[in-house]
C-alpha cells in the first residue's frame, strides 16, 4: 500500500445505498487537481451492483487488493463495517460509526469525519450563537455524530427527539457516558423543548427530495432560534427557507459537506486540502442548472 508522505496516485471510493448524487467524489477530485495529484475517486454502490449492506466486508477487502488507498463509508453501512476494521479512531470508536476507512501497510483504520466536519461548518456558518439548550431532531448515524460535535462544542443540554425513541434512549446514554450526565436527555415534549431553546438542529432526512417538508411543526420556528439542517441537496430545505424567512439565523448542510469531505481527503492523502476553496467549488456544485439536480442527505 502507499504511503501518505510519497504517494503521489491515488485510487478511493465511497461504498453506500444510492450514492449517485453525491458531491463527494467531485469535491476529492477538483482539490486533488489543485494539488497536483493523480487522484480517482470511484462509487461503489450496493444497489447498483445488487449487493446487500452486509456485503460491505467484501467490498472493502476487494478495495483493498486492487490498491485502493481508502474508502468513504455512508448509508447503510457505517456500522456494519466496523467488524472487518483493525483499529478505530477515538473519534469513531466513541460514535460507534466510521465514514472513512484508510488502507495501511499493516491495518484497516476506521474513522469518523462527520462530526468534525459539523462543528468546523457550525464555527464558521454560525459563530457565537448561544447552545445553553439545544434541541436534536434525529438520532441516527448523522444525528450521533452530530450530537457528539455539540457537546463537544460545550452546549449545555442537548434534547434528543426521534422518531423510534429507543434510538434516542440509546444515542443519550452513548452521550452521557463520554460527557457526563445532564449533558444529554431525550424529548418528552417536542413543543416544550423547543419553545425555551437557543437553537434547533435537523439531522433527519425530511427535507431531501424524497422526504420533502417540515421535520417538525412550522409554528414552532420564531427569529431567536437559531437552526442547522444536515440535508445538503437541496441547500435550501424546507425547513432552513421558513426559518430564514421568519428572521432566524440558519445554517445549511453544506459546510458540514465540505468538512467532512476535506477530513477524509487529508486522511487519504496526507496533504492538508484549502477549505475555503473547497467551499468555493461546492457553490459551484450546486449553483441550480436548468436540468435541475439530485438531493441527498449530508454525509459522505
Amino acid at each position: 500500500m502507499p504511503e501518505t508522505s510519497a504517494a503521489t496516485d491515488y485510487l478511493v471510493g465511497l461504498i453506500g445505498s444510492g450514492i449517485a448524487p453525491s458531491l463527494t467524489p467531485a469535491l476529492h477530485e477538483r482539490e486533488a487537481d489543485e494539488l497536483g495529484l493523480r487522484y480517482l475517486y470511484r462509487r461503489l454502490d450496493i444497489d447498483a451492483l445488487g449487493l446487500p449492506p452486509t456485503a460491505v466486508g467484501d467490498l472493502l477487502s476487494a478495495a483493498r487488493l486492487t490498491g485502493y488507498r481508502g474508502l468513504n463509508i455512508t448509508h447503510p453501512c457505517k456500522q456494519l463495517v466496523l467488524p472487518f476494521l483493525d483499529e478505530l479512531s477515538a473519534e469513531a470508536r466513541a460514535l460507534g460509526a466510521v465514514n472513512t476507512v484508510v488502507f495501511e501497510a499493516d491495518a484497516i483504520i476506521g474513522h469518523n469525519t462527520d462530526a468534525p466536519g459539523f462543528a468546523a461548518g457550525l464555527r464558521r456558518g454560525l459563530p457565537g450563537v448561544r447552545m445553553d439548550k439545544l434541541v436534536q431532531l434525529g438520532a441516527g448515524g448523522a444525528g450521533s455524530a452530530v450530537a457528539h460535535a455539540l457537546l463537544g462544542l460545550g452546549a449545555g443540554t442537548l434534547t434528543l427527539h426521534d422518531a423510534e425513541p429507543s434510538r434516542a434512549h440509546g444515542l443519550a446514554a452513548a452521550l452521557t457516558g463520554r460527557f457526563g450526565p445532564g449533558r444529554a436527555v431525550v424529548s418528552t415534549g417536542l413543543a416544550d423543548a423547543v419553545t425555551t431553546a437557543d437553537g434547533l438542529v435537523n439531522a433527519t432526512p425530511v427535507g431531501m427530495w424524497n422526504h420533502p417538508g417540515l421535520p417538525l411543526p412550522a409554528e414552532l420556528l420564531r427569529p431567536g432560534l437559531w437552526v442547522a439542517d444536515v440535508v445538503y441537496r437541496p441547500l435550501d430545505t424546507e425547513l432552513v427557507r421558513t426559518a430564514r424567512e421568519l428572521g432566524a439565523p440558519v445554517l445549511t448542510g453544506g459546510p458540514m459537506a465540505v468538512f467532512q469531505a476535506a477530513h477524509a481527503f487529508a486522511l487519504f492523502t496526507g496533504r492538508e486540502p484549502d477549505t475555503d476553496r473547497m467551499l468555493r467549488h461546492f457553490d459551484t456544485l450546486t449553483t441550480p442548472t436548468p436540468r435541475g439536480r439530485h438531493d441527498a442527505f449530508a454525509h459522505s
